[in-house]
């Protein structure tokens, strides 16, 4: 059994529960089930080298936090942005999974920056109280369809950066996500269908001002779309990485106390679900974004109310996934 949860309610981390932990994504690796599968699992991210030139580049973690394989390196005609690699269908992540099986081009975690695992995306689509227990926190009936709104992609930034408090507010919250991200176009996608679609898992943060969620006609955009309001990472984590997306422990701290603790198995409308909804509407591009909704826990819903302020440390973590870190300021 394979189990990871915050120890207490000044948790730094998790503890991992498990007779043998092998977090090198590409080989052999335990489930939840317990059945052992041999898989080209990655952890895909976008890094930039400190006291390099300024840009980006595509690499692979060798594992969880680990050192980083350089793709650009080890194939120079590779573009250099994850939304690039994507579009090249199946041949960009066979290239990655040769590279990782080289051991080639290695570059030291101390000596990169990690980014977000995507920028520039066409769309990112957000769903809205997709939890059974962050709709009982609320008090409100389970919704009978994808609740769907949005985030300009510009509120993007990586899972180490600073999330900026913008002066037109004072009720700045956490929002602690699972996030997915589209692999190949697709357009009426049926729902059996929809799990080939999906590139790969990472954590999100749905930063949100309160008072403009319930401003501006009480549409959600506004509150939604700060500058910075959408710390992702710290990989893309593809699928045959993880045991079970549906069945994650799921967690929020703010300063050290966890704030959210929850499982992914609550979500209401899974990933499936949502590829195939949102497909309905628009075509789905390699690199577009989803936010799959939070779980109970948000400051606005405690008694008092509770805000993030200036100089706050939010960390967001998802088992099998990883770890955000993020400081307002």
């Amino acid at each position: 059994m394979f189990g990871i949860f915050p120890s207490n309610k000044k948790a730094t981390g998790f503890y991992i529960l498990t007779g043998k932990l092998l977090v090198n994504c590409a080989c052999y690796k335990e489930g939840r089930s317990g059945r052992r599968f041999l898989s080209g699992a990655m952890r895909l991210v976008q890094f930039q080298p400190k006291g390099g030139p300024q840009q980006i580049r595509i690499g692979v973690e060798e594992s969880n936090g680990g050192n980083i394989i350089d793709l650009n390196a080890f194939d120079p005609t590779l573009p250099h942005t994850m939304r690039g690699l994507l579009e090249m269908g199946a041949h960009g992540m066979e290239t990655a999974r040769r590279a990782l099986g080289s051991g080639q081009h290695v570059v030291p975690r101390s000596q990169v920056s990690i980014f977000s695992p995507i920028t520039n995306p066409d769309k990112v689509v957000c769903v809205g109280m997709n939890y059974e227990d962050h709709c009982r926190e609320q008090n409100v009936p389970l919704p009978k369809e994808p609740i769907i709104f949005n985030k300009f992609s510009s509120c993007i930034v990586g899972p180490y950066d600073d999330i900026i408090y913008p002066a037109v507010t004072t009720e700045v919250d956490w929002e602690v996500e699972l996030a997915f991200v589209i692999g190949k176009t697709g357009k009426d996608i049926e729902e059996k269908d929809a799990l080939g679609y999906i590139a790969g898992f990472t954590v999100a943060d749905d930063v949100s001002a309160r008072d403009w969620q319930k401003r501006n006609g009480k549409q959600w955009l506004l509150s939604k779309t700060f500058d910075t309001f959408c710390p992702l990472g710290p990989a893309l984590v593809t699928p045959d990485a993880l045991s079970d997306p549906h069945n994650l422990k799921i967690c929020c701290r703010v300063n050290g106390e966890v704030v959210q603790d929850s499982n992914t198995n609550k979500m209401i409308f899974k990933t499936a679900k949502l590829v195939s909804w949102m497909s309905q509407f628009t075509t789905l591009y390699p690199g577009d974004v989803f936010l799959t909704g939070t779980p109970p826990g948000v400051g606005v819903f405690r008694k008092p109310p509770v805000f993030l302020k200036k100089g706050d440390v939010v960390e967001c973590e998802i088992e099998e996934i990883g770890l955000i870190q993020n400081r307002v300021v």
